[in-house]
């Protein structure tokens, strides 16, 4: 079995050895390289050698040659590790042909997303080549004309067929990318369960919608959020930022990119821990929902006996049945608005206004902070008179 050189590197999670993989601008920029140095040469390598911005050389193997109309193709297969990567195993191709021009030209073929809207690194009807990767590509097609000793100019195209389905399992759609999936990366390298390329692929989402003008965005942590705003507010699922567990994170990137208004939309399920500070809402982080329920009914006015039974409970929604027959969900609502409304305040501090809608599949809206009542209703009546 052809070894790459990504086999000794790895992390550690949760006493599991998790193994690295390699990205699709690192395949791409392989890909380039070989198919530069066979369109010179007309030779096929049986790999080609790579090195990572990560500073890790791979040694890739070369895939489907194609010597046709003038121009030299291959392919170098995706291995993106233990990470859950919808691109594992996929062929990434490169195309070289000559052109007049002398240096190195690189645009994107069959399954290679182009973007349409903007607030990306790329102008609209660019391939969605990200700026590392394709810097990544040139070098590589560089380093095959200098080792062959050529002075021409080549063009290179990237394509990736399994892309045009793959591309509906990413949030290239929510970006206005169509056609297929973007070619990333930055270190050249996938770390297993990377929390860094889920904020990068949000964070491009939240610079979009800035720039195509958008005063406010309304952020949710997933599914429950959205469906929310549908059914209350007709908010189709395309205009929302889904943030996950990152709160604070995407909190923060709305602000720093000049947001005026941030509404936060989420299930108590998730939300009772902003209610405590808590930023980052997995339940690795901080699984505080009873706790600080609790001690939200005991502001009020909850005795001892209540806060066990709420102690007790496993979920959310059982929480809320508990503190409702005892005639204090209304006043435990308010004490919950009270300490979201402070810590999302001190979040964003002065950089804009915040809100929040907070719900629960039995009663609806919970309670709101901020001017998030108002921002409600207004979204209400602009759905009626739509």
């Amino acid at each position: 079995m052809h070894e790459t050189g990504i086999e000794p590197y790895y992390v550690m999670k949760d006493g599991k050895k998790l193994r690295f993989g390699y990205t699709t601008g690192t395949c791409a920029s392989a890909a380039a390289k070989a198919a530069t140095m066979m369109l010179l040469t007309g030779k096929t390598p049986e790999s080609v050698k790579l090195m990572t911005p990560k500073g890790i050389e791979l040694d890739l193997e070369v895939l489907e040659p194609e010597y046709k109309d003038g121009a030299a193709s291959c392919a170098i297969r995706k291995f993106s590790g233990d990470d859950p990567d919808v691109t594992d195993g996929v062929l990434v191709f490169a195309e070289a042909k000559l052109r007049a021009e002398p240096g190195v030209g690189v645009d994107g073929g069959v399954g290679v997303g182009r973007v349409t809207k903007p607030g990306l690194k790329q102008p609209i009807g660019a391939a969605a080549i990200n700026p590392v990767p394709m810097e990544m590509i040139r070098r590589a097609a560089e380093e095959a004309m200098d080792d062959c000793g050529a002075t021409v100019g080549i063009d290179i195209t990237i394509s990736i067929p399994a892309g045009v389905e793959l591309a509906q399992k990413t949030f290239n759609p929510r970006l206005g990318i169509v056609g297929g999936i973007s070619v990333l990366g930055t270190s050249g390298i996938v770390e297993p369960m990377s929390e860094e390329a889920l904020l990068a692929s949000i964070e491009l989402e939240v610079r979009q919608k800035r720039a195509l003008g958008t005063k406010r965005v309304i952020i949710t942590p997933g599914n429950y959020g959205a469906d929310f705003a549908n059914a209350v507010c007709a908010i189709p699922e395309s205009d929302l930022v889904k943030c996950s567990n990152f709160v604070g994170k995407v909190v923060d990137m709305a602000a720093n990119e000049g947001f005026e208004e941030v509404l936060l939309i989420g299930h108590i399920g998730k939300l009772i821990k902003v209610s405590g500070g808590v930023m980052n809402t997995h339940s690795r982080e901080a699984d505080c929902r009873a706790e600080l329920m609790a001690v939200a009914a005991i502001r009020a006015g909850a005795d001892a006996a209540l806060a066990r039974q709420i102690l007790e409970c496993v979920t959310t929604d059982e929480m809320l049945r508990v503190i409702n027959e005892a005639g204090l969900l209304e006043k435990t609502m308010a004490a919950v608005e009270e300490k979201i409304d402070f810590y999302l305040k001190n979040r964003v501090r002065d950089k804009c206004v915040i809100g929040a809608i907070v719900f629960s599949e039995d009663y609806g809206t919970l309670c709101t902070t901020g001017p998030a009542r108002a921002w409600l209703e207004e979204m209400r009546k602009r759905e009626k008179t739509e």
